[in-house]
């Protein structure tokens, strides 16, 4: 197994050689301390201006890559990996922040836990890292975790090892300084990937950090958001759903309670209904699209573990079994509603309801509306994923079959059979 260490630095030129040389000298340990039997060191100019790829190229056993231009810390890294020929790559940071002997225990670590993703936690006691940066890495985390029902300490680690066969599933990522939180969210998200962390010292940098902590800090928490909604909006779109209709509810509870106590309601209320039934019909809403994009993720993912016991209820509820028990009281519950107007609106030219009675019906006209095309289309979506498992299960049958089948070559029986002395 050989591991491929990438170096990204930008203008690194008072860190890059200590940098490499504890690389260089961490190889040994590496090797004897974990399943790696052979390392590599790329270090990758992104476009430096000042003496950092002439540093790095005075160093035998090492492979330089140069920008001509800036691409990005991303970028960089990912033509690391992309030249780098490990079947374990990773990254190290060039600012003299990380331990490289470190790598032994990640890779350990991944091989052990057969992960996707190893990562060196900042986190931890002894940390040097700033406490606005800390702050930041602990919200980020928490967000995180809190989207993917999976636990992560800190979601923007510089120092991490990937195994190659799992590149693929993670591309694509960007290119900037957000390329490492987009690869924690991007994990978290896919229940194939295992993401394992480890806990490891963390030093002050060598010269100035790239990192705006306003700026940075606000594009981290976009990516993070983004490829969640990318590829597992469910949690989300569940969680605004449960938010839309829990406020909803109550802000209902005292026109519900003046209408038992008096049998109607004054025109005050007229604007409060409203929000509530604008808040009920988006959470309407963020329900049959959570329900849709659990439905399309196992289509695409049919190898996924199972689903949660929330996201299992909702898709039986979004059934034409679900549809039938959710129209049957409604029906009777809408002719209550808006019969008699629109009886007097037949006989007698007007209508002699009050407001609220049209409001309360237009909310459980639409979820029902909403419901029924989202059963329609969450059953196709099923019909495809139902009928791709089974294609799959009889292309493999039909392999099994014919390997057992396959006719054995003359050259194959010469040597089955016995020598006769």
């Amino acid at each position: 197994m050989k591991l491929t260490i990438v170096i990204p630095a930008l203008n690194e030129e008072d860190a890059i050689g200590s940098t490499i040389e504890r690389t260089l000298a961490a190889r040994e340990h590496i090797v004897a301390a974990s399943p790696v039997d052979a390392v590599e060191v790329i270090v990758v100019s992104d476009g430096s201006t000042d003496r950092t790829a002439e540093i790095a190229a005075s160093y035998d056993g090492v492979k330089l890559i140069e920008f001509e231009h800036n691409r990005g810390y991303g970028a960089a890294i990912k033509e690391g990996f992309r030249q780098g020929t490990g079947d374990l790559v990773s990254f190290l940071d060039g600012d003299g922040t990380c331990d490289p002997k470190f790598f032994a225990t990640l890779c350990t670590a991944i091989v052990k836990e057969n992960a996707a993703v190893a990562i060196g936690s900042r986190l931890g006691a002894g940390s040097e890292m700033p406490r606005v940066r800390r702050l930041g890495n602990r919200v980020y985390a928490l967000i995180l975790s809190a989207l993917s029902n999976r636990v992560v300490s800190d979601t923007a680690s510089g120092m991490r090892v990937i195994r190659r066969s799992a590149l693929e599933q993670l591309y694509p990522l960007p290119d900037g300084l957000h390329f490492t939180p987009a690869m924690s969210a991007r994990v978290l998200s896919d229940d194939r990937l295992q993401i394992v962390e480890r806990p490891m010292a963390y030093a002050e940098r060598i010269g100035e950090s790239k990192l705006h902590v306003l700026r940075d800090g606000v594009r981290f928490l976009r990516t993070i958001l983004e490829m969640t909604l990318m590829w597992r909006p469910t949690k989300l779109f569940a969680l605004s759903a449960c938010l839309c209709l829990t406020v909803m509810t109550l802000l209902a509870v005292h026109p519900v309670e003046v209408w038992l106590r008096a049998g109607r309601l004054g025109e005050d209320m007229i604007y409060r209904l409203l929000f509530c039934s604008l808040l009920g019909s988006a959470g309407v809403t963020l329900l049959s699209a959570s329900v849709l994009c659990e439905n399309l993720h196992r289509l695409w993912t049919p190898d996924v573990a199972r689903r949660s016991f929330s996201a299992e209820t909702l898709d039986r509820a979004y059934s034409f079994t679900g549809l039938v028990i959710a129209a049957v009281p409604a029906v009777p519950v809408l002719l209550a509603l808006i019969g008699p107007g629109v009886w007097t609106r037949i006989t007698d030219g007007y209508v002699a309801i009050h407001w609220s009675r049209v409001v309360l019906a237009g909310l459980i006209a639409f979820s029902i509306g909403q419901m029924f095309v989202t059963v329609l289309v969450a059953n196709l979506i099923r019909f495809h994923t139902d009928r791709r498992s089974m294609n799959a299960h009889g292309t493999e049958r039909a392999t099994a079959m014919a390997s057992a089948t396959k006719p054995v070559s003359d050259t194959q029986r010469s040597r089955a059979m016995p020598t006769v002395a």
